[in-house]
């Protein structure tokens, strides 16, 4: 077996380095003497097999050692001064599962794929045939979902991965995948905001695709005055009003909460999530919660190591 502290820190590995497997994970950890170190391996010591260790790794993201690594890394942040607890912005991402179109079958057990071509993976032709999340389901990965990110664009088999993040120095407080939908963004942003202790007033900052009636009074049960972008185009009009808007500070939440797109520019980028390499809701929001604790130790660093203002 391998230590759990080795394979967190080795995960982190990947995630920092955009390490893509485990086999060149494994090949690097042999001559890298940067990357012995910081797993905790010594010069003498013996690499791990590759499959040894992708099986103690799904060991690993059973369990919630995740999201408790997540919970520590932003305990400490708060010891430091580093996070606000009075403003908070959210947002949401897609998270493409790692299963193809062909995957998404009946449910009935029936075949509606007519093929396109000769061949054992013959290109499928669905043209005309009604294919919905009700009545389909992938037989690779059954928690994925179809779904589009708007009318203009193709639908996926993905998840979507939620984030918190506070104002201050752009961290993220609150990590979570749920099944792609076109609720799952509100209910998730108000499941994180409930697992904060409430100190007194908060804002959330939001776009528009939170700009809804329940959501916004959702947030004022709780509190919470909700900086949500409006909507005019709703049906309906916006959920947002001039007690509202005519605060300074709902301009400065617009402008801050861009800041969360770092954290899933980074992690689609460096951290490998924008095609998720794992199956199953809950292996992937422990993927997702490693990516994000690892976006926020890599901003965390260079807030710390910042020169101060005035210093020479």
């Amino acid at each position: 077996s391998i230590a759990p502290e080795r394979l967190l820190r080795a995960q982190l590995l990947m995630l920092l380095y955009t390490i893509r497997s485990e086999r060149m994970l494994v090949e690097q950890l042999r001559y890298n003497l940067l990357f012995r170190w910081f797993v905790g391996l010594g010069m003498n010591e013996e690499v791990w097999h590759a499959t040894v260790f992708t099986k103690n790794r799904d060991r690993l993201l059973e369990g919630d050692v995740a999201r408790e690594f997540f919970a520590e890394i932003v305990r400490q942040a708060k010891q430091r001064g580093l996070m606000s607890s009075e403003h908070f912005s959210v947002d949401g991402t897609m998270v493409e599962a790692w299963a193809s179109q062909k995957s998404f079958r009946p449910r009935d057990g029936s075949d509606d794929q007519t093929p396109g071509g000769p061949g054992r993976n013959a290109q499928a032709d669905w043209k005309g045939k009604r294919r919905s999340n009700d009545t389909h389901a992938s037989t690779t990965d059954p928690d994925a979902r179809q779904f589009r990110k708007s009318h203009n664009t193709a639908a996926v088999q993905c998840y979507q991965g939620h984030a918190l993040m506070e104002n201050r120095s752009g961290l993220v407080v609150g990590a979570v995948v749920t099944h792609a939908d076109g609720f799952g963004e509100r209910i998730a942003a108000l499941a994180m905001l409930d697992a904060i202790p409430a100190n007194g007033p908060r804002t959330l900052g939001a776009d528009k695709g939170y700009d809804t009636h329940d959501f916004v009074q959702a947030c004022r049960d709780r509190g919470v005055t909700p900086h949500v972008a409006s909507n005019d185009t709703r049906n309906g009009g916006s959920a947002i009003d001039a007690r509202t808007t005519r605060h300074a500070g709902y301009g400065l939440s617009r402008v801050v909460r861009k800041r969360i797109e770092e954290h899933f520019g980074w992690g689609k980028t460096v951290g490998r999530i924008r095609q998720t390499v794992y199956r199953g809701i809950r292996r992937v929001d422990q993927h997702f919660k490693l990516t994000m604790t690892a976006s926020n130790l890599v901003r965390m660093a260079r807030i710390l190591s910042a020169v101060p203002q005035g210093a020479t």
